[in-house]
């Protein structure tokens, strides 16, 4: 993202960071995947100075919709003004595209 102008320049990250995994990998609690993206996610934020606001984890839920618990208390937190950053591993986690839908959609090769 590319701030622009004065009052952007002065303006600080507030980011959310947002991990889903679709499917359970079969820890218990939280599964693998997820505490990695949220360690790769976290270290980003601190090489960038980015403030966390939270971290929005969606286990084992499907990204076909956007009916996802944390994705939809983040929404409720950028709509507060909360959050002005979303960072995440790969914009699957977001769309719930996986790299056959990717291929399919001339997207990857």
């Amino acid at each position: 993202m590319v701030w622009e102008g004065k009052e952007a320049a002065s303006m600080e990250t507030q980011a959310a960071i947002y991990c889903r995994l679709s499917q359970d990998d079969g820890s218990l609690g939280e599964s693998g995947s997820i505490q990695t993206q949220k360690a790769i996610l976290t270290q980003y934020c601190q090489e960038h100075h980015m403030e966390i606001v939270d971290c929005y984890c969606d286990d084992g839920w499907s990204g076909t919709n956007f009916d996802r618990p944390a994705f939809q208390r983040m929404i409720g937190d950028i709509e507060a003004g909360r959050v002005n950053t979303v960072i995440v591993k790969d914009c699957c986690a977001i769309m719930g595209l996986n790299q056959k839908d990717l291929e399919n959609q001339g997207i990857l090769a």
